[in-house]
């Protein structure tokens, strides 16, 4: 029997560290990861290196930041870098390494490291590859017709899940991480990886969820909104932003969260059916688990949705450790502050694993002494490129266009009501955060210097265009569409005049 311990890594999609019940939100219902906070650790200074899906896994499955790994963008046919990734370092020290769920790589049937992943790749048929969720669904009944219920990937519409419960995608992926523990090899330990497409949109709560939230008379909280976003002239990114959140009006806006936050308490209670087959299978006690998410999702605060800002709901993200019984480096009932991103999400799982971390490995083991003074984020090239520097109690949010600065202070200011950067009382803070992120600077961002000077460039208009596509909207899928070139997400559409 194998004495080294299993690890279980969950991650989702979307899910910002506000939106727990032990993070102290109002409304969201997640009893299942509230007794997982009190069984280990919480780590609630957990920042996203770069809030957005492929740029982030890229960063988790080898421990490195976008500078190193190559992508700051979204890059979607960017092969993974060839250096040690995760899976690849726990299969070479014996593990097993299985993975269900979304991977979000290229070629999408590459395994990084994996002996096999049983895939869900939301959909993503334009480089000709059917993924397992869909395969399953042709096998009972419904082959190319997740896609009629007509609601994108990538807005805030909301409907209930229209198949049986069973066939819904976390469902899917709860059942099979449970049929892949079941099978595990007992001479040998195991690395899995769970990885939930939801509460990434579409919006598709299974119906008895939206009924919980309205029988438990839950108030949906709604989106709070700094008075910094009431500019004369916002940067270019801020007018793509506030463009897209004008269209919503206040019914939209609840419905969004409210189905939204059913999304997260189906992943909650599923996660419960994972945890339990670990239990009578023998395994829990001997188990490493760690819970956390590539990005949030603004949900409309600050008049933003989405992804790709560094505000608090877009780049601080859950982290959620529990370590075997009786480990003390992990311990129960603590919230850990320090600085943390999807880069120590390796070294640390290998240091409680008692694995030798591998050198090209950047971040750092948050179970050890090393803590960070500072925070390096960034996302985007070109208009939209905007960077961050977070440290013990502020942060720089910076556009390179517009050459605009937000200063917070999140120890009085956590929601980021007030942009400080225009304080004199905070002169200092913001001259010494900005020497941060000048020293991090590399690439078309050294174009923002001039004579040793952070001074960016100038500002464009955004007039909107077109949303032909329907912000990427998907459809029939039997027979499936042929492979092609075309774009996965058309982020925003510009007016070419």
């Amino acid at each position: 029997m194998s004495e080294k311990p299993n690890v279980l890594l969950i991650s989702t999609d979307h899910w910002s560290a506000s939106l727990l019940g032990c993070a102290g939100h109002s409304a969201i219902q997640t009893p299942t990861l509230d007794q997982f906070a009190a069984n280990g650790t919480r780590f609630s200074n957990t920042y996203a290196e770069c809030p957005v899906c492929i740029p982030a896994r890229r960063t988790l499955m080898t421990g490195t930041t976008p500078k190193t790994h190559g992508d700051r963008v979204f890059q979607e046919t960017m092969p993974m870098p060839d250096i040690p990734t995760m899976a690849g370092t726990f299969r070479d020290a014996g593990y097993q390494a299985y993975a269900v769920g979304k991977l979000h790589v290229y070629p999408q049937r590459d395994r990084i490291g994996f002996d096999d992943v049983i895939l869900d790749e939301e959909g993503r048929q334009i480089y000709g590859v059917v993924d397992d969720y869909e395969l399953f669904l042709g096998n009972v009944g419904y082959a190319g017709r997740y896609f009629e219920h007509g609601m994108s990937n990538n807005e805030y519409s909301y409907r209930p899940w229209f198949f049986p419960e069973e066939t819904h995608p976390t469902n899917w992926a709860a059942n099979q991480m449970c049929r892949v523990i079941k099978r595990k090899d007992p001479n040998r330990p195991a690395f899995w990886y769970l990885s939930f497409r939801h509460p990434h949109p579409p919006l598709l709560p299974v119906q008895d969820y939206l009924e919980m939230y309205r029988d438990m008379g839950i108030e949906i909280d709604m989106p709070y909104v700094g008075d910094w976003t009431d500019m004369d002239d916002p940067c270019f990114s801020l007018q793509v932003d506030f463009d897209r959140s004008s269209k919503f009006t206040k019914e939209q806006i609840r419905g969004a969260r409210l189905a939204f936050y059913a999304l997260c308490t189906q992943i909650d209670h599923q996660l419960r059916v994972v945890i339990g087959t670990l239990r009578e299978e023998g395994l829990l006690d001997n188990t490493i688990i760690c819970f956390t998410s590539d990005h949030g999702d603004m949900l409309g605060n600050h008049n933003i949705w989405a992804k790709r800002t560094f505000y608090e709901n877009s780049a601080n993200i859950p982290m959620l450790l529990m370590g075997v019984k009786g480990d003390k480096r992990v311990g129960h009932h603590r919230e850990d502050k320090r600085l943390v991103g999807w880069q120590d999400v390796m070294p640390t799982l290998l240091d409680l694993a008692g694995i030798d971390i591998p050198d090209t490995v950047e971040g750092v083991s948050m179970v050890g002494d090393e803590k960070r003074d500072y925070f390096y984020g960034e996302c985007d090239e070109g208009l939209r490129a905007t960077r961050m520097i977070r440290d013990d109690r502020y942060k720089l949010i910076y556009y390179g266009v517009g050459n605009f600065s937000l200063l917070f202070d999140l120890e009085e200011d956590p929601n980021e009501m007030n942009n400080l950067a225009d304080s004199s009382e905070h002169a200092d803070v913001l001259k010494d955060l900005k020497g941060k992120l000048v020293t991090e600077l590399y690439g078309e961002d050294l174009s923002w210097m001039k004579d040793g000077e952070l001074v960016g460039l100038p500002n464009e208009n955004y007039s909107p265009g077109p949303n032909r596509g329907l912000s990427s909207q998907r459809g029939a899928h039997w027979p499936p569409p042929p492979a092609s070139n075309m774009q996965q997400i058309e982020w925003y559409s510009a007016d070419e005049k």
